[in-house]
């Protein structure tokens, strides 16, 4: 679970969800239901999905079922059946600022230098 929280952390909503298409890897289905599941909540609270990036993703350690094996002799061996609690936080990318331009009167127009001969 944590090698494919770490795959999607920082990247943009769309962009998580399709390495998480392409990812062969058993986690990848319930981390991406989960990302689909938080980008629903946010567009219940009016936040523009256009944006949103997985600020934080966190898997800890969840609940285990113990349970037994049968094994030879009529003894049993020990099963321990992890699970995982996950956390995940979706935030907005920060806007990338482009070039300014610059106005009509920042620009100047630079006298040119001309070169003159002199007369003797």
């Amino acid at each position: 679970m944590r090698m494919v929280a770490n795959a999607v952390r920082g990247k943009k909503v769309a962009d998580a969800i399709i390495t998480l298409d392409f990812m062969a890897k058993k986690a990848s289905l319930p981390i991406k239901n989960l990302i689909i599941s938080a980008l629903a909540n946010a567009k219940n609270l009016d936040i523009p999905a256009d944006n949103l990036l997985v600020k934080t993703i966190k898997v800890d350690s969840g609940s285990i079922l113990y349970r037994r094996q049968p094994a030879a002799h009529g003894s049993a061996h020990p099963l321990r059946k992890r699970t995982s609690a996950i956390f995940i936080e979706l935030g907005e990318a920060p806007v990338k600022k482009s070039k300014l331009v610059k106005s009509a009167k920042q620009i100047e127009a630079k006298p040119k230098a001309t070169k003159t001969k002199k007369s003797k």
